[in-house]
């Protein structure tokens, strides 16, 4: 069995920060969100994926990922030259599988107990599909599983108005070679009326010829952060279950911790108090600063004389002298904020990459 991934979409609920990067490519719990979907396959002992990514963007994708050797893993890159849905992420790939099965994780999805259920379901019982699946209360905005009443799945609807249960489709897919066959002959799947290929017109078609299509809940939770609130929402989460104090980086008695702290190296930190769960990466300096809690800061940041807290920073990002508190922030990578000295206590700001605010 293989993995494949996407790496294209345009992020439209993240603007402004996706105008000019990648949202998969975009921290959350201090490292590149599509570094979970990654870690998650490795999980199920699959050793190749294919990494499905937009025209002019494979040079950025491969800085963050390379061949995939750090997670033991083999990637292989694969272009979807246009944007033509998650159907058409399965068709580019079909030299790539070579006939074998597959699992599909959306590259913006997070599964914090990981899909190894998923993945020994459809080992030991072989079905055609397997179709993950979560309860989610606002489920008309998902794709929804329709059972029968010996609770077999009889149809994928995508965003229905009044669906019969509060059961949702994330983003987690497993196929036999047989989803190949619905991309030609008389009936091959056609678009759809947005002019995309669905996934759930595989899954369909593989239920209309009789193929064995099962459904299995997904083990923990499932995050998506697809718009800001949410992303700050996952950040929280992930820093609250996964950050472990690890320090890296020396401080002196000027630096007072509480809580669970990770900092990478060569960081330099003076005169600052750091309240956990925060995670900051290499290369940061931290002056005269109050840090926390749930925050993450990413590589080459500094921060000086601020107030920072349930924020990301990207990389490379300054903070100097800013009076307010930053909170429930998301700061792209390169910017540069300052402040003088006419400011009330308190702001919120989504700040796009390459921008400069004096405040």
């Amino acid at each position: 069995m293989k993995g494949l991934i996407p790496t294209g979409g345009r992020g439209t609920r993240m603007r402004p920060l996706t105008f000019s990067a990648n949202k998969h490519l975009i921290p959350v719990g201090n490292k590149p969100l599509i570094y979970y979907p990654v870690e998650t396959i490795a999980k199920t002992g699959i050793k190749e994926i294919g990494i499905t990514y937009n025209t002019g963007q494979l040079d950025l994708v491969k800085q963050y990922l390379g061949d995939g050797s750090q997670w033991g893993l083999k990637f292989t890159y694969i272009l979807q030259a246009e944007p033509k849905g998650l159907a058409n992420i399965v068709q580019v790939a079909e030299e790539f599988m070579a006939g074998d099965s597959f699992v599909l994780h959306l590259g913006d999805n997070i599964f914090t107990a990981g899909v190894n259920n998923l993945a020994d379901h459809f080992r030991k019982k072989k079905p055609d599909g397997l179709v993950g699946i979560v309860h989610h209360t606002e489920n008309t905005r998902l794709g929804v599983p329709y059972f029968d009443e010996k609770g077999r799945l009889v149809k994928y609807v995508e965003k229905p108005q009044d669906p019969p249960h509060d059961y949702a489709i994330p983003g987690i897919y497993f196929f036999s070679a047989e989803a190949y066959k619905c991309f030609s002959g008389k009936d091959a799947i056609q678009p759809s009326a947005r002019g995309e290929l669905e996934i759930a017109s595989i899954f369909q078609w593989l239920i209309d010829h009789k193929k064995v299509v099962d459904t299995l809940e997904i083990d923990g939770k499932w995050l998506d952060p697809g718009k800001v609130e949410d992303w700050l929402e996952a950040n929280m989460y992930l820093l609250d279950e996964n950050t472990t104090t690890k320090i890296e980086s020396k401080l002196d008695n000027t630096v007072k911790l509480k809580g669970r702290i990770i900092i990478g190296k060569n960081c330099k930190i003076t005169n600052s108090v750091l309240k956990g769960p925060i995670n900051i990466g290499d290369n940061v300096t931290i002056t005269n600063s109050n840090i926390g809690p749930f925050t993450s800061i990413f590589h080459n940041c500094m921060v000086i004389d601020s107030t920072l807290s349930d924020s990301v920073l990207m990389d490379s990002v300054v903070l100097d002298k800013v009076k307010k508190d930053i909170e429930n922030s998301i700061i792209g990578p390169n910017t540069t904020i300052n402040q003088n000295s006419h400011s009330e206590h308190h702001m919120e700001l989504l700040v796009s990459e390459l921008s400069k605010i004096t405040l």
